[in-house]
């Protein structure tokens, strides 16, 4: 399913927007706005950013909030294995496959994976979640309502990402820049987050050199 997604994204760059509608420009949580990358970044609000009081444990994650005995973990493996693998006892995974766009691996247990939050939970701290509530940061964390929000990637490649922003760290597969640049425009659009200078001119340098993808973004604040 979220493969598909990414395919429905990536045809919605056949679409021409060349102004951002009413709507749009007053949308609240749970709308949902269409507008070029260009234009969401344009949006994002630049501020500097600051990691005083930080934790991780301030973003309460892999939750099962459906209650189906699955974690959010555990259910971004699913959907994005490209082999399905079976499910135990505790939603326990064995078998399948993967493939981490990060740096073009294919990867056959779920033990060399890592569920990556695209952009980072300390990164979302510094840029606004300090000023969240407990609820909307677990939100963040556990966020499948977006299936552009988590990705299952190699351990190896989400722990040289650490907590990074593009103006520090891409993904060694340069195929994959347009859209994973284009990915965090969405998530930073959908949270209601900031950027720094840093990290705008970043993202906008390596924006330049891609189509200017039109997205989709169901705004969560």
């Amino acid at each position: 399913m979220r493969l598909l997604c990414r395919a429905v994204t990536t045809l919605l760059s056949a679409l021409t927007l060349t102004t951002l509608s009413p709507a749009a420009a007053h949308a609240a949580p749970g709308d949902t706005v269409t507008l070029p990358v260009s234009e969401a970044l344009a949006g994002l609000p630049v501020q500097g950013e600051v990691r005083d009081g930080y934790s991780r444990d301030l973003f309460r994650h892999w939750v099962d909030a459906d209650r189906d005995g699955c974690s959010t973990r555990a259910e971004v493996l699913l959907a994005e294995a490209v082999t399905a693998p079976a499910v135990g006892s505790g939603c326990s995974l064995t078998g399948g496959s993967w493939y981490s766009l990060y740096d073009s691996r294919t990867l056959t247990s779920a033990t060399q994976l890592d569920i990556d939050h695209l952009v980072p939970l300390a990164e979302s701290w510094d840029s606004g979640a300090s000023g969240w509530t407990a609820g909307e940061r677990q939100a963040f964390a556990n966020d499948l309502d977006d299936p552009r929000s988590l990705i299952a990637v190699s351990a190896a490649s989400n722990r040289s990402k650490s907590d990074q922003d593009p103006a520090t760290w891409m993904p060694p597969t340069a195929a994959y820049h347009c859209e994973y640049v284009t990915t965090w425009v969405v998530v930073k659009t959908r949270w209601g987050l900031t950027v720094d200078e840093a990290e705008r001119d970043a993202l906008a340098g390596v924006l330049s050199q891609c189509p200017d993808t039109v997205v989709e973004v169901t705004l969560a604040r």
